[in-house]
């Protein structure tokens, strides 16, 4: 058995991320997401869109790489 991907529009894609039209838009524009082109139109793999948004995360620092980055700024 095989698993198929689900395949958004811009508009699925930008519900997905909460995030407006335009800015997909731009991704695809930009050729910062993976994309295909179906005819005229854009579409985009549910992965990719997660893989997006899963590339942009940032780990939160503890206390003491807090304070050991302030030592080396004296």
């Amino acid at each position: 058995m095989t698993v198929v991907d689900e395949v958004l529009t811009v508009e699925e894609a930008a519900g997905r991320m909460k995030m407006s039209v335009r800015y997909v838009r731009r991704l695809v524009a930009q050729r910062r997401i993976a994309f295909h082109k179906v005819g005229r139109s854009v579409r985009l793999k549910a992965s990719d869109v997660d893989a997006h948004v899963n590339a942009g995360r940032v780990e939160p620092l503890t206390a003491s790489e807090v304070w050991s980055g302030l030592r080396s700024v004296a």
